[in-house]
C-alpha cells in the first residue's frame, strides 16, 4: 500500500483558517487601506483559495468589519439615525454614540481600537473603520450634500470626545451625563450635516 502524495497548492479550509485569514486581511488593511485591499490579495496573504474568504466573510465591507473586531456592526447600528431623518440627525448620532461608548462592553474593545491609532497602519484602519463604516452609512442615508467634507467635521467632534472623555479622562467631559453631551454636541454636529459650510 502506497502512501498519498503530500497535497500541494493553498490548504483547505480549516479550524486555522479564519484566524489566518483575519491576520492577513488585518496587515493588509492596515498597509492599504479599504481601497486599496482586495479580497483576492487577502486569499493570497493568508495562503488559501479565494472561495473560503467569501465563504467565511461574504463581502469585503463583512471581512473588514471582522478585522476590526469590533462589538457592534456599526451598518446595523447607525440604521435608528438614518431612519430618523436629516432634521433630527445631529442629536440621534450623538445619543447613538455616547449609549455605545457609555456600555462598558462596547467601550473596552473600542478603547483598544483607538488606542492602536499610533500603532503602524492604525490611523488608517480607523479612518476607513469609522469614516467608511460608521459615518459613510449615516450620509449616504441621509442624503447630506458635501459628504467629503461634513462627515469629516462630524468625526472631529467625535473622535476629539471619545479622547478627551473615555482615553484621556478630561474634566469635565469624564463625568458629564450623557444627556448633558447630547446638549452640547448635537448642535454642533447637526450643523455639521447641514448648515452652511464656509
Amino acid at each position: 500500500m502506497t502512501s498519498a502524495a503530500p497535497r500541494r497548492g493553498r490548504r483547505p479550509g480549516a479550524p486555522d483558517t479564519r484566524a489566518a485569514i483575519l491576520a492577513a486581511a488585518r496587515s493588509l488593511f492596515a498597509a492599504h487601506g479599504f481601497a486599496g485591499t482586495s479580497m483576492r490579495a487577502v486569499a493570497a496573504e493568508a495562503g488559501v483559495d479565494a472561495a473560503l474568504v467569501h465563504h467565511y466573510f461574504g463581502s469585503k465591507d463583512d471581512l473588514f468589519i471582522a478585522a476590526l473586531e469590533l462589538p457592534v456592526d456599526p451598518r446595523v447600528v447607525v440604521r435608528p439615525v438614518i431612519e430618523g431623518g436629516v432634521d433630527d440627525a445631529g442629536e440621534q448620532l450623538m445619543r447613538l454614540f455616547v449609549s455605545v461608548w457609555d456600555d462598558e462592553h462596547t467601550r473596552t474593545p473600542l478603547l483598544a481600537l483607538v488606542r492602536g491609532i499610533l500603532d503602524p497602519g492604525g490611523a488608517q484602519l480607523v479612518q476607513d473603520g469609522f469614516l467608511r463604516m460608521v459615518l459613510g452609512p449615516v450620509g449616504a442615508g441621509l442624503g447630506i450634500d458635501e459628504p467629503e467634507r461634513r462627515l469629516p467635521l462630524v468625526a472631529s467632534q467625535l473622535v476629539g470626545l471619545v479622547v478627551l472623555r473615555y482615553v484621556v479622562g478630561v474634566e469635565p467631559l469624564a463625568s458629564m451625563p450623557a444627556e448633558d453631551l447630547v446638549a452640547v454636541y448635537a448642535p454642533t454636529l447637526q450643523r455639521y450635516l447641514t448648515g452652511p459650510l464656509p
